[in-house]
């Protein structure tokens, strides 16, 4: 009995319209990237402080907007003359 084999240069089966594509699957490099720079002192420092200002600013917004959000507890106490019928 025949058991369809599957593609030779890649996992998936259907066609792929450039051959270049196809290829790059089963290419692997051998060469590793150079190992990343750390970051010196100042960049995690001003990292640090970009974020704090942006949080800071967040819960500085939220603390002066919360008056606004909030509904009156008690109707206002005073009365225009208009709303007695004078």
């Amino acid at each position: 009995m025949f058991l369809p084999q599957p593609p030779q240069g890649g996992s998936r089966g259907e066609p792929v319209p450039f051959a270049f594509l196809a290829e790059a699957d089963g290419f692997r490099s051998n060469v590793a990237p150079p190992p990343r720079r750390r970051a010196s002192f100042h960049e995690t420092a001003g990292r640090w402080l970009l974020g704090l200002t942006v949080v800071a600013g967040l819960v500085g917004s939220l603390i002066l907007g919360m008056p606004a959000l909030s509904t009156p507890s008690s109707p206002p106490a005073q009365q225009s003359q208009a709303s007695q019928g004078r």
